[in-house]
């Protein structure tokens, strides 16, 4: 394992949390140009909405390319190749003269942009101490917050001055300088590995390598159903504040910014938690209080006690106990594996993101005219998280105990 010298540790970091915020990046600032990419490609907004899902689709199984290709190449020259994809891809969204063709490409740029979340999240496990990953996971969550505090706003603000199309415009200039940035400053955590097999079987016995450690499959099941919470988030929130509550572009720009501050402000808070109690603490304790708010959400709004303000605040709060589930989460499902760190990387990602399209695609297929979909989704969600935590807590203990058993009888034979 590598070290990241004290000097350029930050400049790692910031770097490390710009691969991953591609993903949310290339999300967000999309969404308030909904209205108008219908309107000049003359379609529906339900139609343009396939291009999200198009773009889950590409992350999903994009992540699971990605894993065997970081452990054969190393990690920065998969990076290379991901990132020249996005960047060919966002020329041909900005172009996109049908919804069709934007679909397309948004498959593609996904594909391609997924490769940032991937090498991240390994990179971190090959940089840094497994003490530390809970911590740089926090402080990645940080750069990745800004995402949906800026770019839904400055999507509102370069689609009513300039147009959509702008908007991938600025993808394009983003993804130059991470490419930039990867090459310059961002050190090889990984040697590339020629006896790697890229044959389908080994790949396949690698990936159930990873899965076979059940505190890897508790914690990357916890944090992903949880996090496909804020998946049901961005699915719904168009048709809730821009249909229901009435509020123009800007201002769903600026809503989707004080919201995304609770993550912000809460992934920061995480560290300061991590310094008294343990990654095992804060999760528990984080989810069961999501469970409450999530219900509290779903009470309000199927009773018709909501507003504009209660919605707004109650969101907030569930989606800031996420500052904490999802650092944890990953820290603690990285921290057993010492060996094929980008399949068990691929494999968090490509089932956070099958699990948030999912949810995504149900707010969707249950949609009546209420936000009770996107609450009842999103509650649903934090529920099913804590009884995958509680149920795989259970039986990692049980499995503890039947292994010390198993210890103690060999232990017993051998002194006879």
């Amino acid at each position: 394992m590598k070290s990241v010298h004290s000097d350029n540790k930050l400049t790692v970091i910031l770097l490390l949390g710009l691969l991953t915020a591609i993903g949310p990046l290339s999300i967000d600032m999309y969404l308030p140009a909904f209205p108008s990419i219908a309107k000049s490609l003359h379609t529906t907004v339900s139609e343009v909405t396939l291009s999200l899902s198009s773009f889950f689709l590409g992350i999903s199984a994009g992540q699971l390319i990605y894993g065997p290709l970081l452990e054969r190449f190393g990690r920065k020259k998969p990076l290379y190749g991901g990132l020249s994809l996005y960047f060919l891809a966002s020329i041909g969204c900005a172009f996109a003269g049908s919804v069709h063709i934007l679909i397309l490409f948004r498959l593609f740029q996904a594909v391609g942009g997924c490769v940032g979340l991937v090498a991240a999240r390994a990179m971190v496990r090959d940089l840094f101490e497994v003490k530390e990953i809970a911590k740089i996971f926090s402080m990645l969550m940080l750069v990745v917050s800004v995402s949906p505090i800026i770019a839904p706003t400055l999507g509102s603000y370069i689609t009513s001055v300039l147009g959509w199309r702008y908007v991938f415009v600025v993808l394009i200039l983003v993804v130059l300088i991470i490419l930039l940035g990867t090459y310059f400053f961002l050190p090889e955590s990984k040697a590339p590995d020629a006896n790697f097999s890229l044959k389908p079987i080994p790949i396949i016995k690698n990936f159930l390598s990873v899965i076979r450690f059940p505190q890897f499959l508790t914690y990357t099941l916890t944090g992903a159903v949880s996090y496909a919470g804020l998946y049901a988030y961005i699915g719904g929130s168009p048709f809730v504040f821009m249909e229901l509550f009435k509020v123009s572009n800007t201002q769903f720009g600026w809503i989707f910014a004080v919201i995304a501050m609770g993550l912000i402000g809460a992934s920061q808070v995480n560290n300061l938690a991590l310094r008294n109690y343990s990654s095992e603490q804060v999760i528990r304790i984080a989810s069961g209080f999501q469970c409450f708010i999530g219900i509290l959400l779903c009470l309000t709004t199927y009773l018709g006690w909501s507003n504009l303000l209660i919605t707004i605040l109650l969101i907030f709060i569930f989606l800031s106990c996420q500052g904490f589930i999802f650092p944890n989460a990953t820290a603690l499902a990285l921290a057993p594996i010492e060996y094929n760190v980008g399949s068990a990387s691929a494999l968090i990602g490509a089932i956070q993101m099958t699990i948030g399209a999912i949810a995504s695609a149900t707010v969707s297929l249950l949609q009546n005219h209420t936000a009770l979909p996107m609450s009842g989704v999103m509650t649903s969600c934090a529920i099913l998280a804590f009884s995958i935590l509680t149920w795989g807590k259970q039986f990692m203990a049980k499995r503890i105990k039947q292994q010390d058993l198993a210890q103690g009888e060999i232990d017993a034979i051998t002194t006879l």
